[in-house]
């Protein structure tokens, strides 16, 4: 799937936005400046946050919970973790019990990254940018993006 721009990266993300669930992973892969938090917002505003959502970078976690958002979710960024064993101290085996995550740079988890994730991946071509889903089983009927 070709992004045309920013804009076209957020809209997709609000398409996805009504199939998510509690429990759910959607993991977004690219180098810097691919899109992926374009994409993380356009969720995050498809599930009602009505302000933009800044980008967890430093925090490396931000949660989000009703009424801000019809369900809670957490957006992490995990570029600046340098170990896969650092992701067990964020807590997010806890969140998928009532939370869905969304998760940028999802290669910092190693082997840890859950097997029903969506794995979306961005790569930047001619000003825009290319959209590449890999969709688990659990996600094959309800994914927009086939």
């Amino acid at each position: 799937m070709i992004l045309a721009d920013a804009a076209a990266t957020d809209r997709a993300g609000r398409i996805l936005a009504p199939f998510v669930r509690a429990g759910d992973v959607i993991a977004l892969s690219g180098d810097l400046g691919a899109g992926k938090t374009s994409f993380a917002r356009g969720v995050l505003a498809g599930l009602g946050l009505a302000e933009e959502a800044p980008s967890p970078s430093f925090a490396l976690v931000i949660p989000y919970a009703p009424p801000d958002v019809r369900l809670p979710v957490w957006h992490v960024d995990l570029y600046r973790l340098d170990d896969a064993e650092e992701v067990e101290q964020l807590g997010l085996d806890d969140a998928l019990i009532d939370s869905a995550l969304i998760i940028e740079w999802p290669e910092r988890m190693g082997a840890r990254l859950w097997p029903h994730a969506l794995n979306l991946h961005f790569e930047p071509i001619d000003g825009g940018r290319r959209l590449t889903v890999g969709a688990s089983p659990s996600w094959e009927a309800r994914c927009p993006f086939q």
